[in-house]
């Protein structure tokens, strides 16, 4: 499985480059701003789909994936409490 990065640019204007073990990434974040419940939606569904085709193709799931959506959740707390916080997806590749 082709192995996908996303940049992401959180509302402080630091970036992060995320990890993803398959380019279904790709069928739910696309370079562009999202409302940050948007984006952690949208990242949730990818990283969960990336590590179900790992369970499928190896039998397990992809802890790669699965802590790396920790690390997004944990780096999105700040900014929950402000109501038009954006997350910029800066890269998908």
């Amino acid at each position: 499985m082709p192995v996908t990065h996303f940049v992401v640019r959180w509302p402080d204007g630091h970036e992060e480059r995320c990890y993803s073990p398959s380019t279904v990434v790709r069928e739910y974040l696309r370079p562009g701003v999202y409302p940050l419940d948007l984006f952690l939606a949208n990242a949730h569904a990818a990283l969960d789909a990336a590590s179900g085709r790992v369970r499928e193709k190896f039998g397990y799931a992809c802890s790669s994936a699965l802590d790396q959506w920790a690390s997004i959740e944990l780096a999105a707390q700040p900014y929950r409490s402000q109501p038009a916080a954006e997350v910029t997806v800066v890269s998908v590749d």
